[in-house]
């Protein structure tokens, strides 16, 4: 018998026009919501009853940047003051010794943290492939992803330019171009789900220009544009990178990007910050997205992106948590409001609504991952629902408007259940997938035993 659903008679609802009605009921079959309006009780007939007068129904969120594996080196103290160059520089050290054993919990861990905060569509992007791992990463990552019931697009990143050769991470972490063309597109064969309902989807993410030659960014272009996979990679995040970029290059990152054929409807940037007005145009002419990652890009202190302006011109822009050493979090409603509110630091007051930002972290990111049922509330749409409480304290006297206040109030961001593709994994607050407790041993043993690797 198909599963029903019903999300009973909702405080509040965010609708893809941005409108939030209250008293609305949601009825999901299958993996589809089948309606979105007021129901008869007959309707209701063999459907399981959540209700929803206390909570707010967000379409499920969409991270489109993220590294996984780094959850296990948050908050070391060596680089809680350093800048991107410097910070990643150190890491590497550590990151160099990760094993099999680290990279399931981690990506486990990162995509638990991810469900409890209302996320239901995640990319990560694992670039580093040390030599003394024999697993097949992608394996990894996406059996961790179907143990947790989470819909995700994976990329198989990559880095070519060690120390050796003007680039920043130590030998053992990089690999020959020839090696990572023949196992992208072997990933794509094993992995890639192009079906409008896929829960798993791969795309091809190089690391960043500083990271690769500009054989290997052409080649990954045209090898996912051969298999119709989209292309991500790291881009304008630091003046680090610009003046690297120049020296090594003579041209700037965006034109390297143009050069390689690494720009289009079917890329998106992580971060996008230095950019120029022209090189906005360009995005805008090309539709190239941006993952916008508020706090990483305050924790490392590298700027603010110029999303307001992105978003007049029409560019999509979507939401990323980034690595969890850089953030230190995977709170994907948290990231909600550092967007928010870090755009109104530079713009002013009235800069990004609460409606905007919660746009980009749902439908944009979709758009962004090119899941177009994705995101949104809607009869057809899929099954992907974050349903949160408000009847607590810190949301007292903020119900005039029940979907901003998610934004605007809170002192913590979990939901109380969360539903991807018509499967409840979030129940009261509680992972369904995985025991939480024994993840919490497993990542922190694994995150100990990487740092013993390095010496620290």
């Amino acid at each position: 018998m198909t599963q029903k659903t019903v999300f009973r008679n909702c405080l509040g609802i965010l609708l893809p026009d941005g409108s939030s009605p209250e008293g609305l009921d949601v009825h999901v079959e299958g993996n589809r919501i089948k309606k979105v309006g007021r129901l008869e009780t007959a309707e209701f007939q063999d459907a399981r009853i959540i209700d929803a007068s206390n909570h707010v129904l967000l379409p499920g969120m969409v991270n489109t940047h993220h590294h996984f594996y780094q959850t296990l080196t948050r908050n070391l103290p060596a680089v809680q003051n350093a800048k991107l160059f410097d910070w990643l520089v150190y890491l590497y050290e550590i990151w160099k010794g990760l094993d099999e054993d680290a990279i399931y919990w981690s990506s486990r861990l990162a995509l638990a943290e991810l469900l409890k905060t209302g996320c239901t569509l995640a990319s990560d992007h694992h670039y580093l492939y040390p030599r003394s791992l024999d697993a097949d990463i992608p394996t990894i990552q996406f059996g961790a992803a179907r143990e947790l019931g989470i819909r995700v697009c994976l990329t198989r990143g990559s880095m070519s330019r060690s120390k050796k050769d003007g680039g920043l991470p130590p030998d053992s972490t990089v690999q020959d171009e020839d090696t990572i063309l023949a196992h992208m597109e072997e990933s794509i064969r094993k992995f890639h789900d192009p079906a409008s309902d896929s829960m798993q989807r791969l795309a091809l993410a190089p690391c960043s220009p500083f990271s690769v030659s500009e054989a290997s960014m052409r080649a990954a272009a045209e090898l996912g544009r051969r298999y119709g996979v989209r292309l991500h990679t790291h881009l304008a995040e630091t003046a680090d990178e610009d003046e690297y970029c120049l020296a090594m290059y003579h041209r700037r990152p965006l034109q390297v990007m143009e050069d390689t054929g690494f720009i289009g409807n079917d890329v998106w940037y992580a971060h996008g910050i230095f950019f120029t007005d022209d090189e906005l145009k360009t995005l805008a002419r090309t539709g190239t997205g941006i993952a916008h990652c508020p706090s990483s890009n305050m924790r490392l202190g590298s700027g603010i992106c110029r999303v307001r302006e992105m978003l007049d011109l029409g560019i999509p822009v979507s939401l990323g948590v980034d690595g969890s050493a850089s953030n230190d979090s995977s709170d994907m409603l948290a990231e909600v409001r550092q967007a928010l509110l870090l755009q109104r630091v530079r713009y002013g007051s009235g800069a990004l609504t609460a409606r905007e930002a919660l746009a980009m972290a749902t439908q944009g990111g979709a758009r962004v991952l090119g899941f177009e049922d994705a995101g949104k509330i809607e009869t057809g749409a899929l099954a992907d629902l974050a349903l949160f409480p408000v009847n607590r304290l810190d949301y007292a006297g903020a119900l005039s408007d029940p979907v901003a206040a998610l934004v605007f109030c809170g002192i913590r961001h979990e939901a109380d259940y969360v539903m991807v593709n018509g499967r409840l994994v979030v129940e009261g607050g509680r992972l369904l997938t995985i025991d939480e407790d024994l993840l919490w041993d497993k990542a922190n043993e694994a995150s100990r035993r990487l740092l013993q690797k390095a010496g620290i």
